[in-house]
């Protein structure tokens, strides 16, 4: 298949991903040929006669590889949301090849020497900001890559690069695995007490659909986190608890010990052999952190600030829990139920009370309301869109003047195949190329509670709230409008990617914007002003604790990927080291949060899972003004679109920062939001 028959596979609308025109098993087929294609879009460029120049070298290898982008987040995306034993298998060839590719690419001596020579020249060229950004960018790709490894070394590299593609595949396919084999099957009535009754239909439909008896809980979120705040039976919390903790730990078939030690391991070779001290060293390096020396002084600063709040919620929990129960140790499987027991009592308030106002539909119309006014945005569903399951709807995004800007894909509910959590793709880059504005495609994908024969789906304030999140990180490609597709949207440094996200959560505490759709599924009626008096007094409820869970995971990455891991020997311990300083409950052996922390193990968080942390600072700050000028000011708004949502990765984060700002960011605005300020 030549690159015209390529091309033709995306005569789509919109030239959408064309999930109807290719099968699970013809996908390395395809991305062999995209690869192909590449080489020789790369082969035009080293074979060029003329002088090195920006538009013959960086742009022209900017501009390559496109189908091959196209295919690859097409494949990527369907193995977390859409994943079988045709496509796992698949991965595990098209991941290193796909390394292997990358690195022929980055160790391509004669493509480097002409990257080299526009490099050396850059001061006299006359470039834009972005063009700048993207010389520079291409420039470290090399370097920061192995370009000036002897060609032994760069052997090395690419042996560890492919073995790191292999065990990361495999490190999530174990924990999809321990997922979805797992079922807490229930026959006694009486161990449902507690539970909302949307939780029992659910447990019992899914448990009919299998043709058994009672009802089935298993550890997708919808189903989890129900239990193990609302069950009443203390013993089955800790089993679900240590299911779900246990995942890809001391198991036969699908323990990830030895792959965490393994990945660890080749990270800190790789980086050694690139000339850092750490994997995290070589990561931060392009971070608005710098240095694991900053993060972990980051992290340790808001350690000291919070642990005395966290002290003080686990002894008002634990007195709590032993005063109604009588329970004398508070364990980890007794948090969320205590919690959600202790917040019902204080604030009269709880996820049941609120859920009847949050019906999915009335939700996605509500932040698609909030985008509107904040930034002129119109959103149409469109049904001549392929999609890779019939439960994804598709849509048509316009500016406030009717033009196209994006085209946006939802997947909401859980399934077998789809992994848990929640994430945004894109399927097509924004970019301008020919005078022509190539606009994007967007996606998000949830696990939200599913609707039953007798209620739509309902979500819990948390769920609406990872929704505002990931629409967040919509925007931020939406809204792209950058020249060069690698700097375009969510292509920023992994701190500040969050900024977006997590600002929007903000919207979802306020009477301005849950009187847009908070509306009572049966009645019609708008959410009391009292629920929503309540929802804003509980924000901080537990901050300390919560804020104390996000550190020690950001510690735990740090512990792995900050210093040479090869004396580790005992994935558990090292965990339990790692995460002391945070860790007010009692330790439970069964259980190990590395194994199944795919964040960092197969996602792209290794030495990045501070920035979750260090973006709250930067959106509890970036909030403020909104605040200080109206939540709904368009100038605001206009200023955010302008400085950080359409700017992608063009220039330095801060610099964007300030630009909208003003000023620099300060902790305050932060601790004073999770209540932490004495």
């Amino acid at each position: 298949m030549n690159t015209n028959k390529l091309i033709t596979l995306f005569n789509t609308p919109y030239n959408s991903a064309p999930f109807n025109n290719i099968n699970a098993d013809d996908y390395i087929q395809l991305i062999t040929q995209a690869i192909d294609e590449t080489r020789k879009e790369i082969d035009i460029i080293t074979s060029n006669p003329e002088l090195p120049t920006f538009k013959n070298t960086i742009e022209a290898l900017e501009f390559s590889g496109e189908i091959l982008d196209r295919l690859t987040s097409m494949f990527f995306n369907l193995n977390n949301a859409e994943t079988n034993e045709t496509v796992q298998k698949q991965a595990q060839t098209i991941s290193p090849m796909l390394s292997e590719f990358g690195n022929d690419i980055r160790l391509n001596k004669h493509l480097f020497e002409r990257v080299k020579l526009v490099y050396d020249q850059r001061n006299s060229l006359n470039l834009s900001a972005e063009q700048s950004t993207l010389l520079e960018k291409k420039y470290k790709s090399f370097a920061r890559n192995g370009a000036n490894l002897p060609d032994n070394k760069k052997q090395d590299l690419r042996n560890i690069d492919k073995e790191l593609a292999t065990l990361s595949l495999k490190f999530g396919e174990n924990v999809l695995a321990e997922t979805q084999a797992f079922q807490l099957h229930i026959i006694n009535q009486d161990d449902l007490k507690g539970l909302p009754e949307g939780t029992i239909e659910a447990a019992k439909n899914l448990a009919e659909s299998t043709q058994k008896e009672g009802w089935i809980f298993t550890l997708d979120y919808p189903s989890y986190i129900p239990f193990m705040t609302y069950a009443e039976n203390r013993e089955l919390r800790n089993q679900l608890h240590k299911a779900f903790g246990s995942k890809a730990f001391q198991k036969e078939t699908y323990d990830n010990q030895a792959i965490v030690l393994r990945i660890a391991q080749l990270r800190h070779n790789r980086a050694l052999l690139l000339g850092y001290k750490s994997h995290a060293h070589f990561v931060l390096e392009e971070r608005m952190a710098e240095t694991p020396e900053k993060v972990n002084q980051f992290l340790n600063e808001l350690l000291e600030k919070a642990f005395g709040a966290a002290q003080r919620e686990f002894n008002e929990l634990q007195d709590y829990a032993k005063q109604i129960d009588g329970i004398d140790s508070l364990q980890k499987w007794d948090s969320a139920y205590y919690t959600e027991k202790l917040k019902q009592q204080r604030f009269e308030l709880d996820d049941e009370l609120l859920k009847p106002y949050f019906k999915l539909e009335n939700v996605i119309h509500g932040v698609f309301t909030v985008a509107k006014k904040l930034f002129g945005l119109h959103f149409e569903e469109i049904k001549n869109i392929p999609t890779y399951n019939k439960e994804v709807q598709t849509f048509r995004v316009l500016d406030e003047n009717g033009n196209y800007l994006a085209l946006f894909y939802t997947d909401f509910h859980p399934r077998p195949g789809k992994r848990n959590g929640a994430w945004m793709t894109s399927y097509k880059n924004q970019y301008i190329k020919n005078n022509e504005n190539s606009r994007p495609h967007i996606s998000i994908v949830c696990n939200f509670t599913r609707p039953t024969p007798t209620k739509p789906s309902l979500l819990t304030f948390n769920e609406v709230t990872t929704l505002f999140h990931e629409f967040g990180h919509a925007l931020h490609g939406i809204l792209a409008n950058t020249t060069y597709p690698s700097l375009s949207g969510t292509s920023v440094y992994w701190d500040f990617v969050e900024l977006p996200s997590q600002i929007m959560e903000n919207w979802c505490y306020e009477k301005e914007t849950l009187e847009l759709f908070a509306f009572h599924y049966q009645t019609g009626e708008i959410i009391p002003m009292e629920y929503i008096t309540k929802i804003k007094e509980s924000a901080a409820f537990m901050q300390g604790l919560q804020t104390l869970r996000q550190l020690g995971f950001g510690l735990l990455d740090m512990s792995w990927h900050g210093q040479d891991p090869s004396a580790i020997t005992n994935v558990k311990n090292h965990e339990e080291i790692a995460m002391a300083a945070t860790n007010l409950f009692p330790e439970s052996p069964e259980t190990c949060m590395s194994t199944s922390f795919s964040h960092i193990f197969q996602g792209g968080y290794s030495s990045g899972y501070y920035s979750y942390k260090w973006a709250e600072v930067l959106d509890a700050d970036a909030y403020e003004y909104f605040k200080e000028n109206g939540i709904f000011n368009r100038n605001v708004a206009d200023k955010f679109k302008s400085s950080i949502l359409s700017k992608g990765g063009t220039e330095n984060p801060m610099e964007l920062y300030i630009q909208f700002r003003g000023k620099k960011p300060t902790p305050e605005a932060l601790l004073k939001r999770a209540g932490l300020l004495v």
